[in-house]
């Protein structure tokens, strides 16, 4: 019988063309020589990693960059073409995972390249400096042990990073700090090439392509840009590219009934209604990485292009929102949780203010039982 109804329940819409969009756009922001690496970390930031990165593989995008291994091997698994880079930590008993699908993992700390050395077999490596962060890599000052690094003879040195902490912000303060990372990742680029060795250098991530292009590199790590948002909205006004967001998340309505003054809605008794309503069950909850903190009228869907506020507390599996006043609405109705519903539209970005949050981690903790339709 094959795979249920991808869009039988609720599930996730990725916009092709906005994708395809998103990516001209960004390329055009590239300084010479420069390519894009797609993150795809987290599932694509919730979007789905193997749709993502084989439509980046027909736009020619042959970089990517993730987590852990175990994403790395699903994009491999699903005929991912290009430099898989891991930007997270990986267990030894797994680096033989890395020679068997052609990964490339960063070498953390001075301590973590000794273990991928010891294992031998020419692992293919990144090494991570830090500039300022203090989150990963080997301090930029500790020269010496970059370029011991770099003569380990099991490891097969492809490329050297930092990662930028401050580039989304503009305030005097912040440029400064970036600026800083900058010199003192330049440095130790300028080390290395001293010492012959001709390796991939990147430093920017989306808020660094959009706000310091000129800090160059071979690749621009690119993640929630690539997906049309920005972490919130407060860039927008200043985002020298237009994105267009490729995701949104539909939810089937199950149920519609009446509720009488008086009574009640969900659990815990949060909602009471003041007067006669029609309630909506949809086929979406918090299982499927729709914040709870959205219960009790914080949140909204669209139905046939009208709004309907969530009643009562989002449940594990289901939500039931006010459909009071919308006409002719039946069950297996498509309701928008994200995504535009004739003239209006619900955005990552009101989510995420609703519920105190960023895009970054709103759309990554959408779940896995949301089937991913590229449409």
């Amino acid at each position: 019988m094959g795979k249920p109804f991808e869009q039988g329940r609720a599930w996730i819409e990725l916009d092709r063309g906005n994708l395809r969009h998103n990516v001209a756009a960004l390329r055009g922001l590239l300084p010479a020589g420069c390519a894009l690496m797609g993150a795809l970390k987290a599932n694509a930031y919730g979007h789905g990693a193997a749709p993502v990165a084989k439509e980046l593989n027909q736009l020619g995008v042959q970089a990517f960059c993730v987590a852990s291994v175990a994403e790395a091997i699903q994009l491999r698994e699903n005929g991912v073409a290009g430099e898989i880079l891991i930007l997270g930590y990986t267990h030894p008993l797994d680096f033989p995972r890395l020679i068997q699908y052609d990964l490339t993992q960063a070498a953390l700390s001075y301590e973590y390249a000794e273990l991928l050395n010891a294992f031998g077999g020419g692992l293919k490596t990144h090494i991570a400096v830090d500039t300022g962060m203090h989150r990963v890599g080997v301090p930029a000052g500790d020269l010496d042990k970059i370029l011991a690094i770099l003569r380990m003879k099991h490891l097969s040195i492809t490329g050297v990073y930092t990662h930028l902490c401050a580039d989304e912000g503009l305030a005097e303060e912040d440029v400064a700090f970036t600026k800083k990372q900058a010199a003192a990742f330049a440095r130790v680029r300028e080390r290395i090439l001293s010492e012959g060795c001709a390796v991939k250098a990147h430093i920017l991530g989306s808020y660094g392509l959009l706000n310091y292009p000129e800090l160059g590199g071979d690749y621009a790590r690119v993640g929630i840009a690539l997906y049309g948002v920005l972490s919130d909205r407060s860039g927008l006004a200043l985002c020298p590219a237009e994105l267009r967001p490729v995701l949104s998340v539909r939810a089937r309505v199950m149920t519609i009934r009446s509720v009488q003054p008086g009574e009640h809605v969900g659990y815990g008794l949060a909602y009471t209604a003041e007067s006669r309503r029609r309630i909506a069950a949809l086929s979406i909850g918090y299982a499927d990485g729709l914040p709870r903190a959205l219960s009790c009228g914080r949140g909204r869907v669209l139905l046939r292009g009208q709004e309907a506020p969530v009643v009562g507390r989002v449940c594990m599996d289901q939500m039931m929102v006010d459909v009071t006043g919308i006409e002719n609405l039946k069950c297996g109705d498509v309701a928008t949780v994200i995504g535009r519903s004739g003239a209006l539209a619900i955005t990552a970005y009101d989510l995420a203010e609703q519920t105190g949050t960023i895009t970054n981690e709103l759309l990554s903790r959408l779940g896995e039982r949301l089937p991913r339709v590229l449409v």
